[in-house]
């Protein structure tokens, strides 16, 4: 979107990532931030951008991509539960609902949050569905645009 040239350092995990960017072998990284937390509390990391579409409530003063002037930029990582085509649909609401409370507990905001995670407002099985339809084809897009081809 920025008509930026970067080139894309293949590694196994964030951890190797990291340790490249700290040893100055790299100039850049786009990870989580529950990967390099300690290294931005102990300054030895500066982050100059958050990909969501807002700011994340565990560094409110890190500017969206937007706010720093690439308009439209969004990227989450983002988890989700899925269960096999044709599981019963009390199964799926009890699930739901179960789910749904559980993220809603304080001591698993506190939990997630520690590991830079924050849970997503609730949505519907039917909207979740909705997501992954509109991921699948954000991501096809950038990969024919790329050129990347599996291996």
């Amino acid at each position: 979107m920025a008509g930026v040239k970067i080139v894309h350092i293949p590694y196994k995990g964030a951890g190797a990532s990291v340790v490249d960017l700290l040893g100055g072998h790299v100039d850049l990284a786009f990870v989580s931030l529950s990967s390099v937390a300690p290294q931005l509390k102990a300054n030895k990391l500066r982050a100059l951008a958050i990909t969501s579409a807002k700011r994340s409530a565990l560094m409110p003063e890190l500017p969206t991509f937007a706010e720093a002037g690439l308009k439209g930029y969004e990227v989450t990582g983002w988890y989700g539960v899925v269960t096999p085509v044709g599981t019963p649909r009390e199964i799926i609401n009890r699930l739901h609902a179960d789910i749904t409370r559980a993220l809603a507990l304080d001591e698993m905001i506190q939990m997630l949050g520690a590991f830079g995670l924050e849970p997503a407002a609730p949505n519907s099985p039917e909207e979740f569905s909705a997501f992954l339809q509109a991921e699948i084809n954000k991501w096809a897009k950038v990969v024919k645009a790329s050129g990347a081809k599996s291996d």
